[in-house]
């Protein structure tokens, strides 16, 4: 038997939602871009967040990096050894970030400072897509070594998303992917 408190679910996310609009125009106020990154561990979130960062600041652009993870700080000093501002956005035992999280970060982030604020969240396909943050934009990130069910096996994460991007495509024969299915699930979707 299940118990299901549908209830309970509503007011949480009721709440974090409330909490993303406030982060989004605070965000909003002080002229800031913002983009939260989903994606599976090991798709390549970070690596990507890094070239992105890299090249927005050669183009004079201030980009703050949120890195979040359960533990530790592992993608927070790739970034800060790239060259980028980082804040690191530890969750304790969540899997994804939410609003109220972001927002204890924005208040400990001098936003003046910044253009861009690029939120890299907790790898993971299912949770994050049911919290935004108050960003601008969503993207999701998913690779070749994932498989090529992924849209099919995750669609509500690539729906709640703006942009999908799909990395390691160098692999793809290797791995034994064609990404065209990829594609063509994910073209059903939009």
């Amino acid at each position: 038997m299940h118990i299901i408190q549908a209830g309970m679910e509503f007011d949480v996310l009721r709440a974090n939602n409330k909490i993303a609009h406030e982060n989004y125009h605070l965000l909003k106020e002080h002229g800031i871009k913002s983009v939260d990154f989903m994606g599976s561990i090991g798709a390549g979130k970070t690596a990507l967040i890094i070239e992105i960062g890299k090249r927005l600041v050669s183009r004079g652009k201030r980009v703050c990096v949120i890195a979040g993870d359960v533990t530790g700080d592992d993608d927070f000093t790739r970034f800060r050894e790239a060259g980028l501002d980082a804040v690191n956005c530890n969750t304790g035992k969540e899997c994804h970030l939410d609003a109220n999280l972001i927002k204890k970060c924005l208040a400990d982030i001098d936003l003046d400072k910044y253009d861009v604020m690029i939120i890299e969240n907790v790898g993971n396909l299912v949770c994050p897509a049911d919290f935004p943050l108050g960003t601008d934009f969503r993207a999701v990130v998913v690779s070749t070594t994932e498989g090529d069910d992924m849209v099919r096996k995750h669609h509500a994460v690539f729906q709640h998303s703006d942009v999908a991007i799909l990395n390691k495509m160098d692999i793809a024969d290797a791995v034994g992917v064609d990404p065209s299915v990829i594609t063509k699930d994910y073209n059903k979707l939009t």
